[in-house]
């Protein structure tokens, strides 16, 4: 049996965890607290006491890759094999040495049926939980290490199940005592169930596990191989296969538990039924409006006799769930160029909000006897890419090929942007994708889910070297202001101030106006000054360039979270041939805060001082405050 507990002792005695005695309120207290610790490199925190709850809490338990890689110690390097033999099961016959860990691993990865377990220590009700609250206009409460768990209905039991981190908000709105927020977003493996269960009419079970073995949030989390079952992964990483009980609720949910997780909701999601959720404030930086989403009837709630809730916050990146990001890359890097054919890399983009931005190299192949003159196979390659699980939310995808520097690695993302920015031909790399799915998260389209996306794909030598300092006598037009140079080639400059929304209360997720005026006076005005820009291929409009020129990650940021491609791109002396359009200057992003847009997240000052004043008085957190 596992103990989540015995497992937070452990990385104490390591000097990965400390104990934080005060009293604390989940209630933004414990957010700030957390930002702060995994800022700053610090510790797992465990608080021991929770200011109007029974149960303890515990955050930055991935906080870092090193602690996360301990947590994993005894299993991390088998779960990677296990993997290359998914990819290639003939590499345990060539190599049996490498592999001996393969057939115990194999066999952790069945999960186990128990006839009861620590779960069932005692039954709770939804106001006895912990009640975290992460920023200010956050719509109430929320799980946010939540395993949410459902089977397919038409095909029950644990082969064809789905594990999968949806948030859960856990009162506010009209929620009733014995009702949650479910949110989970587009492409997503529940989403597949819930069809069915519509399908069927018949309400669709689900299971929400908080806590248990580490293994489990990150098996949640994972883009597994097709085949590979989140149970079957995290029992591999756990070092044991998953116990799950049996037991049903009134209703009919007879989905099993698993039995060694620190808590459990129960209920099912009836055909029709949805309520507004949200505000949450996400990982892009800014809140992610309400909007009706299904409601989960929680029939029973479940609690161990010595739980505790492990917990997480996100915000603008990086935060702690960079860490899954780092992790998954690590684990499932080598599946990419078995899955797309010629893909070497793709890198998403932790700073601009993961979904914002993809980088990635791939190999043009078609037809190596030729000099590549323009993007071929990139382009295929750059579909693919677009085709598959969450890779198909990008809004941007940049793409090189390997061939023309074999040094190239994605995840150095400022030498990509050069390598990139030194390559293109901006009047015919630029290739767009209209009226398509973007990111849930995502406010910079025209509605919820709905905006654009463009590949931007190079190859070939360098067709020109990057300004590394602005030019000198550069004239922009009136309300125009502020050159920075941010990377080489890349040019931030003052715009014209948009007038926000009145509120936050009222704003709204359409597109209500047309900024399109102001940028193209601006790129008219430019026509005559091409030979300075020459060596700056890429000009970003902003609202403030100072920040944004500040830092790789403030540009990486506002330029990616600001701009829907379609709407927002431009260029010096653009032209449209065959339905393709493109521009002989510079390419011209419009970056600024626009009305539609979800506001960025912004801390409330009075607990920032309740935390300054925790971190004066000394204790076990003072350096990490």
């Amino acid at each position: 049996m596992f103990s989540l507990q015995r497992t937070l002792i452990d990385l104490e005695r390591a000097g990965h965890l400390v104990r934080l005695e005060d009293e604390i309120d989940a209630h933004l207290e414990a957010a700030e607290i957390q930002r702060r610790v995994y800022a700053s490199g610090g510790p797992a925190v465990w608080f021991t006491r929770v200011k109007d709850c029974r149960f303890g809490m515990v955050s930055n338990l991935f906080g870092t890759i090193e602690r996360a890689r301990y947590l994993f110690r005894h299993t991390y390097e088998n779960v990677r094999r296990a993997i290359e033999l998914k990819i290639d099961a003939g590499a345990f016959f060539r190599n049996p040495g490498r592999y001996w860990s393969a057939p115990l691993t194999g066999w952790r990865m069945q999960p186990k049926y128990v006839r009861g377990g620590a779960i069932f220590g005692q039954q709770i009700k939804l106001s006895d939980l912990p009640q975290l609250k992460s920023w200010p206009r956050d719509g109430g409460p929320f799980i946010t290490l939540p395993q949410v768990y459902s089977e397919d209905p038409n095909q029950a039991g644990w082969q064809h199940s789905n594990l999968g981190m949806y948030r859960v908000q856990l009162a506010g709105s009209q929620y009733s005592a014995s009702e949650a927020g479910l949110h989970y977003q587009i492409h997503r493996g529940i989403g597949v169930h819930h069809t069915a269960a519509l399908a069927k009419g018949e309400p669709l079970k689900v299971n929400v596990f908080v806590g248990g073995h580490p293994a489990m949030s990150l098996a949640a989390v994972m883009p597994l191989p097709e085949g590979m079952s989140e149970l079957g992964f995290a029992g591999a990483l756990a070092g044991q296969r998953i116990p799950l009980a049996r037991r049903a609720t009134p209703s009919g949910n007879n989905l099993p538990v698993y039995a060694d997780a620190d808590f459990c909701l129960r209920g099912v999601i009836r055909p029709g039924r949805t309520l507004s959720e949200g505000p949450f404030g996400d990982h892009l930086g800014y809140y992610s409006l309400a909007h009706d989403f299904p409601v989960l009837e929680v029939e029973e709630v479940w609690a161990r006799s010595d739980a505790v809730w492990p917990f997480t916050v996100v915000g603008r990146p990086p935060q702690e769930d960079t860490t899954f990001g780092q992790l998954i890359h690590e684990l499932t890097g080598p599946v990419i160029p078995t899955v797309i054919a010629g893909v070497k890399q793709v890198h998403a983009v932790d700073a601009a909000g993961v979904h914002p931005l993809l980088l990635a190299i791939g190999n043009e192949r078609y037809m190596p006897f030729h000099s590549q003159s323009q993007p071929q196979e990139l382009l295929t390659q750059a579909s693919a890419i677009l085709g598959q699980g969450q890779m198909s939310l990008a809004k941007y995808l940049l793409i090189a090929n390997a061939g023309d520097d074999p040094q190239l690695d994605a995840d150095n993302e400022a030498a990509f942007l050069q390598h990139v920015l030194a390559r293109v031909d901006w009047r015919r790399d630029l290739h767009f994708q209209t009226c398509t799915t973007i990111d849930t998260l995502d406010y910079s389209g025209d509605g919820l889910n709905r905006g654009s996306k463009v590949v931007i794909a190079a190859v070939g030598p360098p067709r020109r070297t990057l300004a590394r300092e602005v030019p000198a006598g550069l004239s922009l037009p009136p309300g125009f202001s502020e050159p920075k140079l941010a990377l080489p080639g890349v040019l931030v400059i003052n715009g014209p101030k948009i007038e926000p929304q009145p509120s936050f209360e009222t704003r709204t997720t359409s597109q209500p106006a047309n900024y399109q005026a102001d940028i193209e006076a601006f790129t008219a005005s430019l026509a005559s000054r091409l030979p300075p820009l020459a060596s700056l291929p890429l000009l970003v409009i902003v609202d403030d360039s100072q920040f944004s020129a500040a830092t790789l990650k403030n540009f990486l940021w506002v330029t990616f979270t600001r701009s829907n491609p379609a709407a927002d791109i431009y260029g010096v002396e653009a032209t449209t041939q065959q339905k393709h359009w493109g521009c002989s200057g510079p390419l011209v992003i419009d970056a600024r805060i626009k009305p539609h847009h979800a506001p960025a997240l912004v801390e409330d000052p009075v607990v920032t001082a309740k935390v300054d004043a925790l971190a004066a008085r000394g204790g076990p957190l003072a350096k990490w405050l």
